[in-house]
């Protein structure tokens, strides 16, 4: 595998403009769509040959292995012994899987249609307690779909700041207020404070049984159970759906409620329709890969650091918080599978914004700064507001214009206005924004990131990075015994007083 990568930065490339030049058939082989969906990476610096040579570092890598495995259900979760089903979730992975997942759909299903018929009395609101993938998730869906309407007033509360949690209970009323608790072992620590303080928040304003209107989502039901929820009121899921790919499960409950069993159903068929695509398609064609080996080019060819993401879409505004943790979370590793040192940049710094907000904040660096930034244009053709499509014509001719811009550059005798271009860029732009399209595009950063991890040879599915901080903080939470920094103590002591 070190030769394939050897001769992956061996390949000499020119400049984008004069790709275009030398490759009639670029856009023809470059500009590909999928459900719904149009990618373009005819602006990026992937050459014919560097294409190439990253398919043959693909097969060097056993990529064709490793997504069989992947879909098949096996161990591709190494160091916790797992393996990733978040395809079953939506009926491509292994059929009793597959079947687990739609017995389990069903049961939420029924929840929801309790919910309705108002079993848990009359429900107006929603508060979603999580954090992470358990609250990120939901929320992008929400957020992007339902802005047009929605069954129920949902709050998503993951930060312990009682702030957030004050906000949605100074708007809800607790006696027509559904608690859903979402944790994948009801663990953790700020999601069960959360909880805590928002049953005492229902039960100070003369809820009598506010664990009657609490719902638990959950991989460890048996803990759910413990802490006094209702076994009718728990809906598992998977150990092997981790907790950034569980949109797809019972964690997307407050998103299937408000929005609509409908809508969820056809967001799970549009990742379907990806996951197809992923499995099935040449390498050369296949659209998570090849974005796959752009990152890696600019990642480790080209020695890029971040990646930018900009929607041109508000509807789309938590899109690249949402990839952070997908991408951080999974390739942000310095050891390979077997402990070796990965020995080249795994995941860059994934950040973005909206457009065109960042066009007057942060594009002056990537039009004539000196970090190379390879950036992500997402848009839609179809607009999400009945104002006058001058306001859509606009931001799509923005967005466009931009790409156009950081490739071409422009020479001046004045070094102050002159822009150096050959700036990479990618363009995905949606047919319109729906929860089949949506499912799509979410379904297509899963597998591109899992696709970076095999080019890298790591595990994208454990997150052992996040459990240090966790670990101290409980430690100082307990008064355990801890040598802290002569810096921590101080702050401690600051806040706290002295710690014994």
């Amino acid at each position: 595998m070190d030769e394939a990568w050897a001769a992956v930065e061996a390949v000499k490339t020119a400049s984008v403009k004069d790709l275009f030049a030398d490759e009639p058939d670029r856009l023809e082989r470059l500009a590909l769509d999928e459900a719904g969906i149009h990618f373009d990476f005819s602006k990026t610096h992937l050459s014919r040959d560097a294409l190439a040579a990253f398919i043959r570092l693909a097969e060097a890598a056993d990529f064709a292995g490793r997504r069989d495995a992947l879909f098949a259900g096996e161990i591709v979760n190494p160091t916790e012994g797992r393996a990733a089903e978040h395809s079953a979730e939506r009926g491509e992975g292994a059929p009793e899987s597959v079947a687990r997942a739609r017995k389990l759909h069903q049961r939420m299903r029924t929840l929801i249609d309790a919910v309705e018929a108002e079993a848990f009395g009359p429900v107006e609101h929603i508060i979603h307690i999580g954090i992470g993938g358990s609250a990120l998730g939901p929320e992008l869906l929400l957020d992007t779909l339902g802005r047009a309407g929605a069954g129920y007033d949902v709050a998503i509360v993951s930060n312990v700041d009682g702030a957030a949690l004050e906000e949605a209970a100074l708007a809800f009323d607790p006696h027509a207020t559904l608690l859903v608790i979402a944790s994948k072992t009801f663990t953790t620590s700020e999601a069960m404070l959360n909880a805590r303080s928002a049953l005492d928040w229902m039960r100070d304003h003369g809820v009598t049984d506010p664990l009657g209107r609490t719902v638990a989502l959950t991989a460890a039901p048996d803990k759910a159970l413990a802490f006094g929820i209702d076994e009718t009121r728990i809906l598992p899921f998977a150990e092997t759906v981790g907790g950034r790919f569980s949109l797809w499960s019972s964690i997307g409950l407050p998103a299937a409620a408000a929005l609509g069993w409908d809508a969820f159903e056809s967001l799970l068929e549009g990742a379907a329709a990806m996951d197809r695509h992923f499995r099935l398609a040449l390498p050369e064609r296949n659209v998570p890969l090849i974005a796959a080996f752009v990152d890696r080019y600019y990642a480790n060819v080209r020695g890029a650091g971040t990646r930018a993401v900009f929607a041109y879409d508000e509807r789309l505004r938590l899109l690249p918080t949402y990839l952070q943790q997908l991408e951080m979370e999974s390739n942000g590793k310095s050891v390979r599978l077997d402990g070796s040192p990965v020995g080249r940049t795994a995941a860059p710094v994934t950040w973005g914004g909206v457009g065109t907000d960042a066009q007057h904040a942060v594009f002056q660096l990537l039009h004539q700064g000196t970090q190379l930034v390879p950036v992500e244009f997402v848009a839609s053709l179809e607009p999400g507001n009945e104002l006058d499509p001058e306001h859509h014509r606009q931001l799509l001719i923005n967005c466009f214009a931009q790409g156009a811009a950081l490739m071409a550059g422009r020479d001046a005798a004045d070094p102050h206005r002159a822009y150096p271009g050959d700036r990479p860029s990618t363009t995905i732009l949606l047919d319109r924004i729906d929860p089949r399209t949506l499912g799509a595009l979410l379904a297509f950063y899963e597998h591109r990131t899992f696709a970076n991890a095999v080019l890298l040879r790591i595990n994208p599915f454990d997150q052992f990075g996040v459990e240090l901080g966790k670990e101290m903080a409980n430690a100082l939470d307990s008064q355990s015994a801890l040598d802290f920094d002569p810096s921590t103590e101080a702050l401690i002591a600051r806040a706290f007083g002295d710690v014994e």
